[in-house]
């Protein structure tokens, strides 16, 4: 485990703020899904309590992170903070992705609309993959890199290759499913394949801040800041988008609200 840095004021705050807005767009978000569920057709509900669920699971697990990073340090009457002796336990983010990047993948999977035994196939795949990525970055990122082929380095390579495959399917499937709609519903499948590019991509370079030079205090403030503003975007922003799209293709289905449907 690596050694708490002993941080600045600004430092220490900044982190401690980010966690609170964390924790704060999880939970709302969460509340919007629930009210907006009758919004869009029976068959797309399911996406928004998949929805539901990920930022759940991330607002609890914010919530056990921002209380850790409180109790690991303790100002000092220059105003510093230091380590107060009660180790930071960054292990709750990889729970947290061991239990909502396979729920990631099944809101998006489940709001393109493949064939039932493709979608099936489709996701037992993703899921396994998914597992794996999380599982191969977390040994890398409780070790220092001291240089591009530390032990960080060759974790955080293996954990590429599935998350390589996951990006190429999602990328592929949603590229294939843009072309077979029109107007809205094709805007939207547009930006949600730019977002799933964007923030699963913003991923990798924060788990590498340590191979930029960053150092202690530096290398801590980047991850942490980094990858609250990655789950926030990938979890609630990508929430909103599915929801966004599950009520565009209600709309061109004729689904109005209220209507009493029966699920497809």
């Amino acid at each position: 485990m690596l050694e708490q840095p002993t941080l600045t004021f600004g430092e220490y705050t900044l982190v401690y703020n980010m966690l609170s807005f964390a924790i704060a767009a999880m939970i709302f978000s969460g509340v919007f899904f629930v009210l907006a569920r009758d919004r869009v057709a029976p068959k797309y509900r399911i996406s928004l309590v998949v929805s539901t669920l990920v930022v759940g699971i991330a607002a609890y697990h914010y919530l056990r992170i921002f209380n850790s990073w409180e109790a690991a340090y303790m100002i000092t009457d220059t105003g510093n903070y230091i380590a107060s002796g009660k180790p930071f336990n960054d292990a709750y983010r990889y729970i947290d992705w061991l239990l909502t990047v396979p729920l990631l993948v099944v809101e998006l999977v489940l709001v393109i609309g493949l064939a039932k035994d493709k979608q099936s196939s489709m996701l037992t795949k993703l899921v396994i993959a998914s597992f794996l990525m999380i599982l191969l970055g977390y040994p890398g990122e409780i070790l220092m890199a001291d240089s591009m082929f530390s032990m960080r380095g060759l974790w955080g390579l293996l954990s590429t290759i599935p998350f390589i495959y996951i990006v190429y399917v999602l990328w592929g499937e949603l590229g294939t499913a843009m072309n077979d709609q029109s107007g809205k519903v094709q805007v939207l499948f547009r930006n949600i394949r730019l977002l799933l590019l964007a923030t699963w991509g913003f991923y990798p370079i924060v788990y590498m801040a340590p191979f930029f030079g960053w150092t202690g205090a530096e290398s801590e403030i980047a991850i942490q800041v980094g990858y609250s503003i990655a789950d926030v975007l990938a979890k609630a922003g990508y929430g909103v988008m599915i929801y966004a799209i599950a009520r565009a293709k209600s709309e061109a289905e004729g689904y109005e609200v209220g209507q009493n449907a029966v699920a497809a």
